[in-house]
């Protein structure tokens, strides 16, 4: 096997080993069928099956009640921006609430605007995305379209532990860079959606996981691809769907339930990698500053900055040659970013943590 690096991209992200070892394995030829995952009709039998299979693990690892459909669509968190608001919104006497905790939160609005009233309920604009919202902050109106959050901000490093109480509003969550991560209480949600890149399996899929009731809106007037209902009532196969994706995050998912035990030991996991780092940024004086703050931290990217810019680059050169890559920031927050997600192994982040405690002896000072 080629040597593999610690891959702490934000996305496209690291997945479990024994997940690509298996794709490897029957990428020419899936068992018992003759022919690549990526060659088979999304009409046959055999990828019915690869189908089923990954609808009943998402079940199964989420509890899914059976008043939900689960799509697997194309275009990416991006297009689900646009479907949300196209499906929930157009047409409606009431706005849409926004809690905007990041970039991703923010680009979603400016979609949403091009459908409807939308009514921003709280901005962490001020202290550049920070923090979250306590429940007193939250000024949710009872009518409203959609309560819409972004579970985790890959890119701030703030991430919600729990659910806001939206009462009898729908709540819509992107939970594209989390999903999978701990157990959810998907009764909480309206609509909680996935781009399988950085959490959930390759690019090109998206998981949406919707409540039969909110199907009614979709209006025959959208377009074809842009109508929730039609690929519910098709069972994603209204189009030709991402075959290999969706056989991924099968894969991915069979891994979580199989390998890891569930959610609940993957969340444990994830806590304790988090910790790891967390831990080195609150012991060093200063020298490691965290972006988020404390009580908002997200398990799944860890951001942090040095003293200097200069330092932030010896940092990234030399955690390259140790094998740590991909840790640079994004421009808006800069510095260091270390996406630790469920694939990550523990080993990954031992050797980030001692790679930083190093740095730190070395540097401060």
């Amino acid at each position: 096997m080629t040597d593999r690096v610690f891959n702490f991209s934000a996305g496209p992200a690291v997945l479990p080993l024994p997940v690509l070892e298996q794709a490897q394995q029957e990428l020419l030829a899936l068992p018992e069928v003759g022919a690549s995952v990526l060659e088979i009709s999304h009409r046959s039998k055999a990828f019915s099956g690869i189908h089923e299979s990954a609808k009943e693990s998402l079940k199964s690892l989420l509890s899914i009640p059976d008043d939900y459909h689960i799509l697997f669509l194309q275009g990416g968190a991006r297009l689900q921006f646009s479907m949300i608001p196209m499906n929930l919104l157009r047409g409606s006497d009431s706005p849409a609430d926004f809690v905007l905790t990041g970039t991703w939160g923010k680009k979603a609005r400016e979609e949403a605007e091009k459908e409807g009233a939308v009514r921003v309920v709280w901005d962490g604009k001020k202290t550049n995305y920070d923090r979250l919202p306590t429940a007193d902050q939250l000024d949710l109106a009872p009518n409203s379209a959609y309560v819409y959050i972004a579970s985790n901000e890959t890119i701030q490093g703030v991430q919600f532990s729990t659910e806001p109480d939206t009462g009898d509003v729908p709540l819509v969550c992107d939970a594209s860079s989390d999903f999978l991560h701990r157990p959810v209480d998907i009764t909480r949600y309206g609509i909680l959606f996935a781009c399988a890149q950085k959490n959930a399996g390759p690019a090109g899929v998206t998981v949406v996981i919707i409540r039969d009731d909110l199907l009614k809106r979709s209006q025959d007037s959208l377009p074809g691809y842009m109508n929730y209902r039609i690929h519910a009532d098709n069972d994603s196969l209204w189009n030709t769907p991402p075959a290999f994706g969706i056989y991924m995050v099968g894969l991915v998912a069979r891994w979580l339930q199989d390998e890891i035990g569930g959610l609940e030991k993957m969340y444990e996991q994830n806590r304790d990698k988090a910790g790891m780092l967390y831990q080195v940024i609150d012991e060093c004086d200063g020298f490691y500053r965290g972006h988020a703050q404390p009580g908002c931290r997200s398990v799944m990217n860890v951001t942090f900055r040095l003293p200097t810019e200069e330092l932030e680059k010896k940092f990234l050169a030399e955690a390259e040659t140790n094998g740590l890559c991909t840790l640079k920031g994004h421009r808006s927050v800069g510095g260091i970013r270390a996406s630790i997600y469920n694939a990550m192994p523990v080993e990954g982040v031992r050797a980030l943590r001692g790679y930083m405690r190093d740095f730190l002896a070395k540097n401060a000072g």
